[in-house]
């Protein structure tokens, strides 16, 4: 069976929500994987097939998929790492896309550990759908459908856990901590194997450039950014949930597709917490991409829209997650022990009318950005000035203890991991 070109959804069957598909049903909508050993498909041209395509990573940092693969296509024994950890509480598209289409998942899985030479193929998967996950995997290894063994993991609980050296080091050590020191996990040698981490959500896109190739692929999106994507939605729209858009759909219409809002709004939280904060009236005509919104200093980020009603306060909601994110740090180097917490604490003060410094509070964040042990820090850092950008108006209303609302939108746990 092939796809229609410009067919929505792809990744997700129609009528998602009535559960995971199974093996025969998979096969039925995607036929069957492409065999290397057949001639048509081998390592070399499924990374340079991902390469037309312009398949880039939809965990957040959208790079390219192909030169990501190629990296360690050359290693000893490299190890194929699929990440569906998930650990943003406001974001719910990998884990919807592994309990509805699990052996989409798997299945790009397994080619991308083929098309690098990998040893074996490890997914770590959300605990919430880890039985999913297992069932599927054992349906596959009944049918000896798979080439490379393939190893489920549960993923470690935290928000920095999802980053990819963190994951790697859960595999091999059982510590979630995340590193900057080198080599890449692409350059390590024999004693440590090369690794590649792509985000399940790539390697479920992967398996279809497989099957239906390039050409098809790029019939939805655009040009510079082509393919479909995975979003959450949520907030002040009347069907939150997740969504499957052609790369470049306007804001508006990704919010129409939700439902539309259920409320005037005053703004959007655009690509997680570590994205930006947008005004509403200039974002809704824009394309969820990268070139629609860079003029805005924003980008689709991890695929989270979230709208903040005109009742609800900006600034308050940026408070609390820059807390939580801050328990969330791994405790590894001076910017996420100290500035973080101190950065958080000034956010608070601002919110709370307490005689807070912006000055000082721009000061912190230009320390602290960009000098962390990992991607932490600085994604915290670009949350809290896309807020002081777009609620600049609010600081002196706070300041004279005036606030604009305190209804609750963003989901934070109570408390960081760590």
């Amino acid at each position: 069976m092939i796809l229609g070109a410009a067919e929505l959804p792809r990744l997700l069957p129609a009528g998602y929500a009535a559960g995971p598909v199974g093996l025969a049903g998979h096969l039925a909508r995607y036929g069957p994987l492409p065999c290397p050993r057949s001639g048509r498909l081998d390592g070399r041209a499924l990374i340079a097939e991902a390469g037309r395509a312009g398949l880039t990573g939809r965990g957040g940092a959208g790079f390219p998929t192909a030169r990501k693969l190629a990296a360690v296509a050359a290693g000893r024994a490299p190890v194929l790492v699929a990440n569906g950890t998930e650990g943003e509480p406001a974001s719910a598209k990998d884990k919807v896309l592994m309990a509805r289409s699990p052996q989409l998942v798997l299945d790009g899985a397994v080619l991308a550990a083929e098309a690098i030479g990998a040893c074996r193929a490890v997914v770590v998967v959300h605990p919430h759908v880890r039985g999913i996950l297992d069932g599927a995997a054992a349906e596959r290894a009944r049918a000896r459908l798979d080439r490379v063994p393939v190893d489920v993991r549960t993923a470690a609980g935290g928000f920095v856990a999802g980053q990819a050296s963190a994951v790697v080091r859960w595999i091999e050590r059982g510590v979630p901590a995340p590193t900057a020191t080198p080599p890449r996990l692409s350059e390590r040698g024999p004693r440590r194997p090369s690794a590649v981490v792509q985000n399940v959500e790539t390697l479920a896109h992967l398996a279809l450039i497989a099957r239906y190739g390039a050409s098809w692929f790029r019939s939805v999106g655009t040009p510079a950014e082509p393919g479909s994507m995975l979003v959450t939605v949520l907030g002040a729209v009347r069907a939150p949930g997740v969504l499957e858009i052609a790369a470049g759909t306007p804001l508006g219409r990704v919010l129409d597709l939700a439902g539309g809002a259920s409320a005037p709004l005053q703004a959007l939280l655009l690509g997680g917490y570590f994205g930006d904060w947008v005004d509403a009236a200039q974002a809704l005509g824009r394309p969820f991409s990268a070139a629609g919104l860079a003029d805005l200093g924003a980008g689709p980020g991890a695929g989270l829209i979230a709208a903040l009603p005109a009742g609800a306060c900006g600034l308050r909601e940026t408070a609390r997650v820059v807390r939580y994110l801050a328990g969330e740090s791994a405790g590894q180097c001076g910017p996420c022990r100290f500035g973080l917490p101190a950065i958080a604490s000034e956010v608070e003060r601002l919110v709370e009318g307490r005689g807070a410094d912006p000055g000082l509070l721009s000061r912190w964040l230009g320390q602290v950005d960009g000098r962390g042990g990992c991607a932490h820090p600085s994604g915290a850092v670009r949350l809290v000035r896309s807020a002081l950008r777009t609620f600049g108006a609010e600081v002196s209303s706070h300041a004279a203890g005036r606030c604009r609302g305190a209804a609750v939108v963003l989901p934070v746990p109570p408390g960081g991991t760590r």
